[in-house]
């Protein structure tokens, strides 16, 4: 295929809608020759800044060295960012390439009377595919919606599974409440790997120590908020410690990226356990040069213009949060999409 024929065949699948489950993307998996059997991941899970802390992670283990591929979702300006090797989208021909290869067994499926992969099922199959196809020594990966039922909750070979905040959103697929919220987060756990969360409030913490130890996770470590200290807030950069490393410096803005940078720091600290090569140096220089647009982010200075892409009451609440505090006493205008 080539790409634009490869966005066309997406399009149309786009039909199948959203079917939470594993049986569909495992049966296209088999057919493909399971390539997530021969990667390595970071599995990440949660409501608000799985992106941002996807970013900071996957970053530092590229200046460490590691070729490491992201697949991530939504994206902001093309299709392609959906799959990165060392932080950069893949090739046009690349994406027609791997869709062609999936959409022949996908439409196989069809034919065979089964439920024919959605859209995010046969994007997931094609990130496996380039990335082992590309030998990624890391793969670090978000869930689309959720955690236990999610198309990406199908690999087993999970370092770290990490947990970002958690809140109410997508109740119609999670549940009500936020401990059904937190138990579908949760189901990215795994057996023998270390899980890294966020701060938590209580409920949702028991949930997770919970499913821990169901799962027979090797251990659940949290970051502790009060160890983050000496924040210096600026337009350019955040400037923080995080136990032992001082000074941290990042230009992500707002004041809830400072939890997120602390979190990939948590799971940093994990894989260095684990015996991988990472200096804190190149965790330095990485941290600073992360980006991720759309989190309140400056498009332009003069007029200053920032945008963000908070789509749920928590998100919301942080960007008030941030807008308060770095504009006090100024005249703001909101342009806003529902």
């Amino acid at each position: 295929m080539k790409y634009q024929e490869a966005m066309d065949y997406i399009d149309r699948c786009a039909d199948f809608g959203i079917v939470p489950g594993l049986e569909s993307i495992r049966e296209l998996l088999k057919r493909l020759g399971n390539p997530q059997k021969k990667l390595k991941f970071i599995h990440i899970a949660g409501t608000n800044g799985k992106g941002s802390t996807l970013a900071f992670i996957s970053t530092a283990l590229t200046e460490n060295g590691y070729k490491v591929g992201r697949y991530v979702s939504p994206t902001i300006f093309e299709y392609r960012e959906r799959f990165q090797i060392q932080g950069k989208p893949v090739a046009k021909a690349e994406v027609g390439r791997m869709m062609e290869t999936v959409a022949l067994h996908a439409d196989a499926m069809e034919k065979e009377n089964l439920p024919h992969p959605t859209p995010f099922e046969i994007e997931t199959a094609m990130a496996f595919l380039m990335f082992a196809d590309k030998k990624c020594d890391f793969v670090v990966i978000e869930t689309g919606m959720g955690g236990l039922l999610d198309a990406t909750n199908v690999i087993e070979n999970t370092l770290v599974s990490v947990i970002t905040s958690i809140s109410k959103d997508h109740m119609g697929f999670l549940g009500e409440t936020i401990e059904e919220i937190a138990t579908h987060k949760a189901g990215i756990m795994k057996k023998n790997s270390v899980v890294v969360s966020a701060m938590q409030e209580e409920k949702v913490m028991a949930v997770l120590e919970e499913a821990a130890e169901n799962t027979k996770a090797s251990r659940i470590v949290f970051v502790n908020e009060e160890n983050i200290k000496n924040e210096r807030f600026h337009l350019q950069k955040t400037v923080f410690t995080y136990k032992e490393m001082k000074r941290m410096e990042i230009s992500l803005l707002g004041t809830y990226q400072v939890k997120n940078a602390a979190l990939a720091l948590e799971v940093l600290s994990v894989l260095k356990e684990m015996g991988y090569h990472i200096k804190e140096e190149k965790v330095r220089k990485a941290f600073l040069e992360t980006q991720w647009p759309a989190r309140f982010q400056m498009i332009v200075k003069k007029p200053m213009f920032l945008v963000d892409g908070a789509h749920n009451a928590a998100a919301a609440e942080e960007l008030r949060k941030s807008i308060e505090f770095y504009f006090t006493n100024r005249r703001i205008i909101y342009i806003i999409g529902v």
